[in-house]
């Protein structure tokens, strides 16, 4: 049986994430600032912010999804590339020359603002150019290698962190110093490795944490992904649900016995291992809960205002980095500096972050409309 060339529930489920991003612009931190009694204002900040260095957020799936699903798509695109003839000498100059322009638009993206190109690698785009060559040639090979190559570079990634000497004190005591935040292994790498580009002053740290380092464990989260992509052809048009919820229970417990036991902790900003499989069995569970509803239930109306974002992700993404700013200064000019403020000043920017989030749907919408879709 010919297998279909897309599959709803990635593209629901990349839709989600990307929403998620994009909703950065209702600002729900503020609101449940102005509202500090407000438990439930107070719970959607939460989920609205990543979480101070361990533990986990709504937010802070984000990334890990969006990683996790280009593994995904990555069986669906070899294999419609085949069908045109593609060779796979193509197809790998084809994933260099992708890498290379996700790892210098993630560089453009945070130069944005910056007085010179700010040579840094953290970025979702430039993690995920980082590592994808490697999960090319990795979805060319069985699954029992690309297993292999999971479990060696989590491994690998691991032992480099444990023999790094720790650093205290911070987040953590006792062994998981050696993730506190900090003069830890990979900032190290970084003080050497981004001194070596142009810089405006000598770079000694991210604030937030994060890394260049952290694309080996994200090329994790994306062979996680190449799994679940795999399985979907391969049962197409049924869904392996089971599989899917066993290897989301598999990772959130792994991950989580990890940090339990005191091996490694699960921290977002640094990409720990035990984060790779925490976030990788979230991931799973969000696909077999979008394949659930659209595959095996039909429900598949109510997904269109996500598909319309996930059919164009980069360009979503594009937009809610570089038009932000020429959205709210064009309310301001044209409706007032405070014509969203009708439900009082406690929302506006609740509102106002609405209206900016409906401005960029609607282009993607046009995109859509017209098959106007953004490809590297």
């Amino acid at each position: 049986m010919e297998k279909p060339a897309r599959n709803l529930a990635v593209d629901t489920y990349r839709g989600f994430v990307m929403l998620l991003m994009m909703a950065e612009v209702v600002q729900l931190s503020r609101v449940a600032k102005a509202l500090p009694d407000s438990g439930f204002w107070n719970w959607l900040a939460y989920h609205q912010t990543h979480v101070a260095w361990a533990g986990c957020s709504l937010h802070d799936t984000i990334q890990p999804g969006f990683s996790f699903l280009v593994g995904v798509a990555l069986p669906y695109s070899i294999a419609a590339r085949i069908a045109k003839g593609g060779t796979i000498r193509a197809m790998f100059l084809h994933a260099l020359w992708r890498s290379l322009l996700l790892v210098a638009l993630g560089v453009f993206l945070r130069s944005t603002h910056a007085p010179q190109t700010y040579y840094t690698f953290e970025d979702t785009l430039s993690q995920i150019g980082l590592g994808y060559p490697v999960l090319f040639l990795l979805a060319l090979r069985p699954p029992r290698w690309q297993w292999v190559a999971l479990g060696a570079l989590l491994f690998g990634y691991w032992m480099a962190w444990a023999f790094y000497p720790a650093q205290e004190p911070g987040f953590f005591t006792g062994f998981l110093a050696h993730w506190n935040k900090g003069n830890n292994f990979g900032n190290a790498f970084d003080v050497w490795f981004l001194n070596l580009f142009p810089t405006v002053r000598p770079y000694l740290a991210n604030g937030g944490g994060y890394l260049t380092l952290s694309f080996i464990p994200t090329l994790g989260t994306m062979i996680l992904g190449l799994a679940a992509g795999q399985w979907l052809r391969a049962t197409a048009p049924a869904v392996p649900m089971r599989r899917l919820l066993a290897a989301g229970a598999i990772g959130m417990a792994a991950g989580l016995l990890l940090q339990f036991t005191g091996i490694c902790p699960v921290v977002k900003r640094i990409w720990t291992p035990a984060w790779t499989l925490f976030s990788g069995g979230l991931c799973f569970l969000f696909l077999a809960g979008f394949c659930w509803l659209t595959e095996i239930k039909g429900y598949r109306k109510w997904a269109f205002p996500l598909v319309v974002i996930g059919a164009n992700s980069i360009a979503a993404y594009l937009i809610a980095h570089l038009w932000e700013r020429f959205i709210l200064d064009s309310f301001r000019i044209h409706l007032g500096a405070h014509a969203f403020a009708f439900f009082g000043t406690e929302y506006e920017p609740l509102l106002r972050g609405i209206a900016v989030l409906l401005v960029y749907w609607i282009v993607l919408y046009w995109m859509y409309r017209r098959k106007l879709f953004l490809k590297i």
